[in-house]
């Protein structure tokens, strides 16, 4: 180890530790905030996807992907991936507010790319080891 990977170590360990908080507290929104209320048809949801106009099968898909995406996110080794993928979610969240629903809530969502930007340049090398592991078989 080089004297400067070791003054670095504690910087980085402490990003980790917060950046896991995030990723639980967002995953629990996710699951229980998000997909819950799209599985169960929720008036507001389905009123949403409504106003989206893209059917309510749309809905189903959304919460499907929000609800993946939050268990994977809390598993060290698919948290990386997952946050790509979320990322991609968000993005469209974000498009979909600004082009058809309330412009101003576009906001959240893309704090939360913000985020998931944030963990998947932290778990880059998980994510480079899990890609090889699958390329190897």
């Amino acid at each position: 180890m080089t004297a400067q990977t070791l003054s670095t170590a504690p910087v980085r360990s402490a990003r980790r530790r917060v950046l896991w908080v995030l990723q639980i507290l967002i995953a629990a929104f996710l699951l229980i905030g998000s997909a819950m209320p799209k599985f169960f048809g929720e008036q507001y949801a389905v009123e949403t996807f409504e106003a989206i106009g893209w059917g309510q099968w749309f809905r189903y898909l959304t919460g499907a992907v929000e609800a993946a995406g939050a268990v994977a996110l809390v598993i060290p080794r698919l948290s990386g991936p997952a946050a790509i993928g979320l990322i991609g979610l968000m993005i469209g969240a974000v498009l979909t507010q600004i082009l058809v629903l309330v412009p101003a809530f576009a906001l959240f969502p893309a704090a939360l790319a913000v985020i998931f930007a944030l963990v998947a340049h932290d778990r880059r090398a998980e994510t480079r080891a899990l890609l090889r592991s699958l390329l190897r078989r």
